[in-house]
């Protein structure tokens, strides 16, 4: 139930009665534990729950036994030493009061799957060679995902209606189609269980994903920030409104009870103090989507969103930041890994206007930018799109990008993880020379059809790549592979400053690789 649903509901939260995850005489644990779970390798493993105060809990896995007392509010938790993969289902046993028993838990994998609608494209949504990717699940039983409901909420939670599921080809067409790919690339190259928390809701916006932590973490988001704080009844400014509004709706009942014993209309309930709103508002799909699976172990998590934000350019690289660091500070776990999708090529963009910058030009810039924050990586998408859908079909090489990043950086893998990203560029006469990271076997002009890899073209001329002068006037130019480097030009331009290639909604035919056969990254060396 959404806060603003009620105003008792309002009012027990406020007096700090929870309904969900109460302590009772019987031991009880989130949702995010269930039958079929995975649990993650190599790192200490929370397990917690509610129980009667005081209660003595002891929680038995794989040989190891951990105990706990619950603490005066009910709340405990023990950590599982570091697990070894393991394909073979255990049960993990939870003992207070009462017994629970998780059956079938694997141990491997662990990644979050959030964002918006292209994260929560399920095989149902008729992925490329649907039908025949749905029955070679039955080759992946060591994949499991559990879908978090569809909810929001002003305040965090602490628990959520879910539940694991392994995924076979009755039960795959609900699981993220980007995470599912993901994940089967890790079973391919690591031969371990793989879990995916699919939290993702479509059409949303990052603020409603980023936490309190998140926004107070980055001076630019300062104003979102007040507005957070100023709604929760922790801090000082927010407190101060809790408890006004306390006085008030004490008021309010008085006056309310009086005129209905009178058959009079109410007053206008007084406003609240949190934050009220739907699942755009701040914070409120963090609170009710992430929050409840916190501390849950995971390896890192995967991220797909910026379609709703699309308008917002280089502020979008803030709200990345609030997101990561935000989140990366309430799962005590470092600087996990946090691998996202850069939006892919969409509607129409003029090829008569080289200077581009239209439609998600500049979200694209910013999420290029946001890899700037620490162990972080980016799968390119500007091949893959469809202008004529904003959900692509080709979710299988989005999957197979973002697996990359992670089999390169987590798991030592000797590949290559990325397409080009620009790195600097240099004035050589009247060319410029541009220079890339990921690019040490080449670049390439190269042709990408459905789900075939990507093959190289002979003699290609590398397309959406423009030059301008000092004047800011934007010309189509001629592009020279040499190695690692673009040598860019035009007889329009004798003294060129800037260059920007694929800098557009939609550079359909983009077409600049790397040899491994990764899309380079739309980018601009101007700041115009």
């Amino acid at each position: 139930m959404n806060v603003s649903n009620s105003w008792r509901w309002a009012l027990l939260c406020c007096l700090g009665v929870c309904l969900a995850g109460a302590a009772g005489a019987a031991v009880s644990l989130p949702h995010v534990f269930s039958d079929n779970m995975v649990l993650q390798q190599k790192m200490p493993v929370p397990v917690w729950g509610w129980a009667d105060n005081g209660e003595a809990v002891k929680v038995s896995f794989a040989g190891q036994e951990k105990s706990a007392t619950a603490d005066a509010e009910g709340n405990w938790m023990v950590k599982l030493d570091p697990l070894t993969a393991d394909k073979t289902g255990k049960d993990l046993i939870v003992t207070g009061a009462n017994t629970i028993t998780y059956k079938n838990v694997l141990v491997g994998e662990v990644w979050v799957c959030s964002g918006q609608s292209n994260m929560e494209f399920s095989l149902n949504w008729g992925v490329l060679n649907g039908d025949a990717e749905k029955a070679s699940a039955a080759d992946t039983p060591i994949i499991r995902h559990i879908k978090i409901a569809y909810v929001h909420n002003a305040l965090p939670q602490r628990d959520v209606d879910a539940r694991w599921e392994v995924v076979t080809p009755d039960t795959i067409g609900n699981c993220t189609a980007a995470g599912y790919f993901f994940a089967r690339e890790l079973v391919k190259n690591l031969d371990v269980p793989v879990g995916l928390i699919d939290s993702n809701w479509g059409g949303t916006r990052i603020e409603a994903w980023i936490n309190r932590e998140g926004y107070a973490a980055v001076p630019q988001l300062i104003n979102s920030s007040r507005q957070v704080e100023n709604a929760l009844p922790d801090s000082e400014a927010g407190n101060k409104r809790y408890l006004d509004y306390l006085t008030a709706m004490k008021d309010w009942l008085a006056q309310s009870e009086k005129a209905v014993t009178a058959k009079h209309i109410p007053p206008p309930q007084p406003a609240a103090p949190w934050l009220e709103g739907d699942q755009q508002q701040l914070t409120h799909l963090y609170n009710a989507k992430i929050n409840p699976l916190v501390p849950y172990a995971i390896h890192g998590a995967l991220w797909y969103q910026g379609e709703a934000n699309g308008g917002d350019g280089i502020v979008y690289a803030h709200k990345m930041e609030a997101l990561i660091r935000g989140w990366r500070q309430v799962w005590h776990e470092g600087d996990f890994p946090f691998y996202y999708v850069q939006l892919a090529n969409f509607q129409t963009s003029d090829p008569n206007k080289p200077a581009m910058g239209d439609g998600w030009a500049n979200i694209r810039d910013a999420q290029l930018k946001a890899l700037d924050i620490p162990n972080t990586g980016m799968a390119v998408t500007i091949d893959i799109g469809d202008a004529g859908n904003i959900h692509p079909k080709d979710k299988q090489d989005v999957g197979k990008r973002l697996a990359a990043w992670a089999l390169a950086k987590d798991f030592g893998k000797n590949i290559e993880c990325s397409g080009p990203l620009y790195q600097k560029c240099l004035v050589e006469g009247n060319k410029i020379r541009i220079s890339f990271d990921h690019a040490a076997n080449g670049l390439m002009v190269g042709s990408k059809t459905g789900l075939d890899p990507v093959q190289a073209v002979a003699d290609g001329k590398v397309k959406w790549i423009s030059i301008a002068g000092a004047d800011k006037q934007f010309y189509w130019a001629d592009a020279v592979i040499e190695g690692s480097t673009l040598l860019v030009s035009s007889d329009k331009v004798p003294v060129p400053v800037a260059v920007r290639y694929a800098f557009a909604m939609n550079p359909q035919g983009a077409n600049l690789y790397n040899k491994d056969g990764f899309p380079a990254s739309p980018f601009r060396t101007d700041n115009w």
